[in-house]
């Protein structure tokens, strides 16, 4: 029987609806979009039916924000003393209640199986749309036995999911959804998600488990620490959630992770999308390389240029605020652009062909990192020197020994009588052992000026507040430079821990922020409330950090020992790899003459230096018309490597 319609609404009243609806005990979904209210209706409930002797239990299936329990998994809770004290859970691993419908309509009914004799209210996800919707209300329906649905409904809207709710020949009450129902925003439902977490993990310890000793349930991430890092994992026993916790870090065979007092790790690990991003907060993992890397032109095109040349996909990478891009393709001259998105500032790595650097990206580049000077790697300075006319600013090359000789021979070769003393300026520092040595050059000006030698330690060429970039020598049968661009630590603040601390935010995080990022851990700070403590006890206590993103670029090598072992150092745990795949493996004698690497050398490096995404380039032009045997020849040996959609892998 239907005791009203979406014209004719019940009140938002648990008296009301409890006089209405719930004077014996039933089961109960609470139906209606995220921000409807259900969470506030179902604790007046569960008020009004204590009120009136009566036990009440909610099962909470809405992973995503629920009003009890942890995130990522769905609780069932027995309303006492008007609150509700969770009985038992079940670990979905994720946030979206749509993505993995299936697996939370088995957790629900699993847990109201062990439902107690008493009115149980349901508070359904926010999933009120589409296939997916009508999927989950008719299975929470099915599987939990409900014989009231509650749809909560704001006037003058179009009903959710009207038809297949009449069709379920289940009892409805349309409820008008409350004035001062609101949904929270998505930063506001992110804090308060992660605040719900902090506490379910509160004074939890470190445990250390084997990853091929366990049986691994959902959707594990690849051998790579990156992936495992944040993780929200289940331990399962018998098919039931035994403890949930977060992967600390990964080394390739065992992985840390954090669990509750009290929690124990078992054989069985369960995975899937939920984690804590680099902000510190509990959010959705993005899938493997999902809107991270992209292709100009689309990818499905192989691009030629006027001049017939084909430089094939263009790869262009997100990393955080840095975006990097291969301008001249796969197939052509190596140019790659790194763009830092918060400082209106580009990283040039190698100046090959320079025809596709747009002017306005010229005069933003302040630093230019060149592996070589062969003519395919140093070409395009011409492009960079005609577009920085005019600029005032002093633009930094590095490279190995003899690069400024070059890069004078270039400025010298073009008459500069109408320029006067307003010529671009360009510094110049070559690398010499573990110094580099410095001039700078002025287009129009007589000769170079010789500039204070400067020591180098570990091979950073380059080191600033935000990000590093350092080197190491290959061999090319002349020196060869591979770069690792690395980002600045990324040090969070845990707001739980400043509210539970009793401080106010201010300029004296930031201070502890620079000196986290220094080092100057012995340091003391003042705080808001007039004690002081020293920087490593603050950091310990309240700051999360994370890695920075770390970006290599190695081309023009050969594939021998010392280069693989250099390049692996360098690279290792990158999150991502651009490296040259020049030849096939059925071509590796002309790859050992010429001093290159094979699409297979290429892979197995990047396997062996764990790198989170390989873009491989600089294919050689024989295989212009099946450079997808190059992306198979990769992907078997390396599963990290990004390939186009386009075709199929084969002829």
């Amino acid at each position: 029987m239907h005791r009203s319609d979406p014209d004719h609404l019940l009140p938002c009243s648990a008296a009301e609806l409890v006089a209405e609806c719930l004077q014996r005990d039933r089961r109960v979904l609470l139906f209606g979009p995220s921000g409807s209210g259900k969470t506030t209706l179902a604790r007046a409930l569960a008020a009004e039916l204590a009120a009136h002797g009566r036990a009440v239990q909610c099962l909470g299936a809405d992973p995503g924000l629920p009003d009890f329990g942890a995130p990522g998994c769905l609780s069932l809770a027995d309303w006492i003393d008007d609150a509700w004290v969770v009985r038992t859970s079940a670990a979905l691993c994720s946030l979206d209640a749509a993505r993995f419908r299936l697996p939370l309509i088995a957790a629900a009914g699993a847990l109201a199986a062990r439902a107690a004799a008493a009115t149980l209210l349901v508070d359904a996800p926010g999933v009120v749309r589409g296939v997916a919707g009508a999927e989950l209300l008719a299975s929470l329906v099915g599987t939990l036995a409900v014989d009231l649905i509650l749809v909560l409904h704001r006037p003058g809207q179009a009903p959710p999911l009207a038809a297949e709710l009449n069709a379920l020949g289940v009892e409805l009450a349309w409820v008008r959804v409350s004035e001062q129902a609101r949904r929270p925003g998505a930063a506001a439902r992110a804090r308060q998600r992660t605040r719900l977490w902090e506490l379910h993990l509160a004074g939890g310890a470190e445990h250390v488990v084997s990853v091929d000793a366990l049986q691994l349930l959902g959707t594990p991430p690849r051998k790579a620490a990156e992936a495992w890092q944040g993780k929200q994992i289940a331990f399962l026993q018998r098919g039931l959630t035994a403890s949930l916790g977060e992967a600390l870090g990964f080394d390739g065979a065992r992985l840390r992770v954090c669990l509750p007092p009290g929690q124990i790790p078992t054989d069985t690990l369960l995975v899937r999308d939920a984690c804590r991003g680099r902000d510190g907060r509990l959010g959705t993992a993005a899938p493997f390389a999902a809107e991270r890397v992209h292709y100009v032109p689309p990818s499905d095109v192989l691009a030629s240029e006027p001049c017939g040349a084909a430089t094939g996909v263009r790869p262009v990478v997100q990393l955080g605020t840095v975006v990097a891009g291969l301008l001249n393709g796969v197939f052509g001259d190596p140019l790659l652009h790194l763009r830092l998105g918060q400082q209106r500032r580009s990283l040039l790595f190698d100046l090959g062909e320079g025809a596709r650097l747009p002017a306005r990206v010229a005069h933003q580049v302040t630093d230019v990192f060149i592996s070589h000077a062969h003519a395919d790697h140093i070409g395009g300075f011409l492009s960079l020197l005609r577009a920085r006319i005019g600029e005032t600013g002093v633009c930094r090359l590095y490279g190995p020994p003899g690069l400024a000789k070059h890069v004078a021979s270039f400025i010298a070769g073009i008459l500069w009588d109408r320029i006067g003393a307003h010529g671009p300026v360009f510094e110049v520092s070559e690398l010499h052992g573990d110094g580099l040595r410095r001039v700078r050059l002025r287009a129009g000006a007589p000769e170079a000026v010789a500039l204070a030698d400067r020591p180098v330690a570990q091979g950073v060429l380059l080191e600033e507040s935000g990000f590093c970039v350092r080197c190491v020598q290959l061999d090319h049968g002349t020196p060869v430079l591979a770069f690792a661009f690395q980002a600045a630590v990324q040090i969070t603040v845990r707001e739980e821990r400043l509210r539970q601390r009793g401080l106010a935010p201010g300029p004296w995080l930031t201070t502890l922020k620079q000196r986290i990022g220094r080092g100057d851990v012995n340091a003391q700070i003042d705080l808001p409330d007039g004690t002081r403590q020293t920087v490593a006890e603050l950091a310990a206590d309240l700051t999360r950090s994370a890695p920075g993103t770390k970006l290599v670029y190695a081309t023009d090598f050969a594939d021998t020992p010392a280069n693989r072992q250099r390049l692996v150092a360098l690279a290792a745990d990158a999150d991502c790899l651009f490296c040259e795949a020049s030849f096939l493996e059925r071509d590796r004698n002309l790859a050992r003459r010429t001093g290159h690497l094979t699409a297979r050398a290429c892979a197995e490096i990047a396997t062996a230096a764990r790198v989170r995404l390989l873009i491989p380039f600089h294919f050689s032009r024989r295989y212009e018309r099946e450079p997808w045997r190059v992306y198979a020849e990769i992907a078997a040996a390396c599963p990290q490597v990004v390939i186009p959609k386009s075709g199929s892998l084969a002829d």
